[in-house]
């Protein structure tokens, strides 16, 4: 297949070692201020995506990410972000990385080679048709990912794929394809750089906008988020003051008693 890999093109700039910090700094900003046009580019088809998630989710379906590398370590980052946002349950939205859990704090060598290893690791999920399946890999071209995605599709599963490489196998053979050209990066060949920007503003809309469209957020507000600090204890006593006309201390007795934004403004509204 032949296709232009421009996550391994020269970077637009040179003699890195010899600019000043804030001649590094502005341009990396340079770079980076391409990135979200870059994104607007692929609307349409996270739509697309997000639209078939919400019909499968209502269905009881669940969402997976599958990557390797910084890719891995991004789709893990927005699943685990799913319950104390949205109070959703653990296993609604799911990140799997090549290699494990231990490669997303240390590399695991060669674990992005394994073609099969994708699907072994959903099988452990029961993965099935009512599923969605997402996979994430800048140069569109990991085996672990295109592996997962081949067996998902065989069997049957709604498929996506995050790239950064138009015409790459994943942009091939994903039912989604969702190709970011965001250029070449600042040091060549670093996707944790503008790549993986972009990708982390995909996940960002696809999940959030999973999430408002099945009912998880009311006018703006999180009324499903885990009270899990003080923090957001907080958070959630100003939301019931500014909804039900409450003083502050009232409004974190209710909290407290009722256990969520939701359920509270539910009972003090009827």
């Amino acid at each position: 297949m032949e296709y232009t890999k421009i996550t391994e093109q020269a970077s637009l700039h040179n003699d890195l070692e010899q600019l000043s910090t804030g001649d590094l700094l502005q341009k990396i900003n340079e770079e980076d201020q391409k990135v979200a046009q870059a994104v607007t580019k692929v609307i349409p088809q996270i739509e697309k995506l997000v639209d078939a998630t919400v019909e499968r989710f209502q269905k009881g379906g669940r969402l997976f990410y599958i990557g390797a590398g910084t890719s891995g370590r991004l789709g893990i980052l927005d699943a685990s972000e799913i319950p104390p946002t949205f109070g959703m349950p653990h296993d609604r939205v799911i990140g799997i990385i090549a290699g494990g859990d231990i490669a997303i704090r240390k590399a695991v060598e060669f674990a992005e080679d394994n073609t099969f290893q994708a699907w072994k690791d959903l099988q452990d999920f029961n993965i099935d048709s009512n599923d969605v399946l997402v996979g994430i890999a800048a140069s569109g071209t990991t085996p672990y990912v295109l592996g997962g995605i081949s067996d998902a599709k065989a069997n049957g599963i709604l498929t996506a794929g995050i790239t950064n490489n138009p015409g790459a196998p994943l942009a091939e053979q994903a039912d989604i394809p969702i190709a970011i050209n965001v250029g070449p990066e600042f040091v060549t060949g670093s996707t944790r750089m503008k790549s993986g920007t972009s990708q982390k503003l995909a996940l960002n809309m696809i999940s959030t906008a999973l999430m408002i469209r099945i009912g998880r957020v009311k006018g703006n507000k999180m009324v499903d988020m885990q009270l899990s600090n003080n923090k957001l204890v907080d958070r959630g006593t100003r939301y019931l003051v500014e909804a039900l006309n409450l003083e502050y201390s009232d409004a974190k007795a209710a909290l407290k008693k009722y256990g969520s934004v939701r359920e509270a403004i539910s009972a003090l509204k009827s």
